[in-house]
């Protein structure tokens, strides 16, 4: 069996990086594509030294055209605007989506659904395994214990994240709310700030905290009357997203076209 070959997009961020030392690690991956938004002083660049691995040959580039037209997957760590513009660009190609990317509106989020009647996308707010486990067991939880226990999702990351609440705080929260049968959208409280009122039963809240260096840390609370139950995960080195993105890929060659999740990869469905 050949090696899936493999593009990243977003190469020169932190996920990038971790990702391409995550490929060159991996026996039955190939990269054969780096790429990067129009600005970047990543240009140019030999991807292997800018993870920190020493030149492989592979350069970081913008004009996507060349490194599309041979791939099976495209793992794209970038921003909104640029995940729907590669998916409409991979649409009909036979090649997979991988996103990790977060913070996406309503029509950008419809748009990555449209892509999906002709190309296999996977896209989660988080990879790994363990948050993905998180998020099943979340879903169980809030199902058993109904509206008397209320909710709050707690996260915090680095410095640096741009976008808040984190896509695998919405994650939980979209498994919390349908746990209880609910959209997200309908009971989320994601801003408190002032004379607030009551907390409304059966909201599900939101609190985003950004600092130093933190890869990624998100807790669960379902505050009942006189108990509390949390659910914890602490990400401790970005490669764990890296490893759940390959496996991804890997899960997604040769399948059909559609929006998949991180579930969908694990088998957790039935959860």
């Amino acid at each position: 069996m050949s090696d899936l070959r493999i593009v990243i997009a977003g190469a020169g961020g932190r996920m990038g990086r971790t990702l391409i030392r995550a490929v060159q690690e991996h026996e039955s991956l190939t990269l054969v594509g780096a790429l990067e938004h129009g600005g970047s002083s990543h240009l140019g660049a030999d991807a292997g030294v800018l993870a920190g691995l020493g030149p492989i040959g592979i350069v970081i580039e913008a004009d996507d055209k060349a490194a599309l037209d041979n791939v099976d997957a495209v793992i794209d760590f970038t921003s909104p605007e640029a995940s729907v513009r590669l998916a409409r660009r991979l649409s009909g190609s036979g090649a997979a989506q991988i996103i990790g990317t977060t913070g996406f509106s309503d029509e950008e989020s419809a748009a990555l659904a449209e892509a999906a009647r002709t190309l296999a996308i996977v896209k989660s707010g988080n990879m790994s395994l363990g948050v993905n486990l998180l998020a099943a067991l979340t879903r169980r939880v809030a199902a058993t214990l109904g509206e008397d226990f209320d909710i709050e999702i707690v996260e915090m990351h680095h410095n640096r994240k741009v976008d808040a609440p984190s896509g695998t705080a919405l994650l939980l929260g979209e498994a919390a709310a349908a746990g209880r049968g609910h959209s997200l959208a309908d009971v989320a409280d994601r801003g408190r700030d002032g004379l607030t009122g009551p907390r409304k039963r059966g909201d599900i809240g939101f609190a985003a905290l950004r600092g130093g260096t933190v890869v990624g840390d998100h807790t669960v609370m379902f505050a009942g009357p006189s108990e509390r139950i949390e659910l914890t995960h602490k990400a401790e080195d970005r490669m764990i997203f890296a490893r759940g993105a390959l496996a991804a890929a890997l899960w997604a060659k040769g399948r059909a076209p559609g929006l998949y999740s991180m579930a969908d990869v694990l088998g957790l469905g039935d959860f």
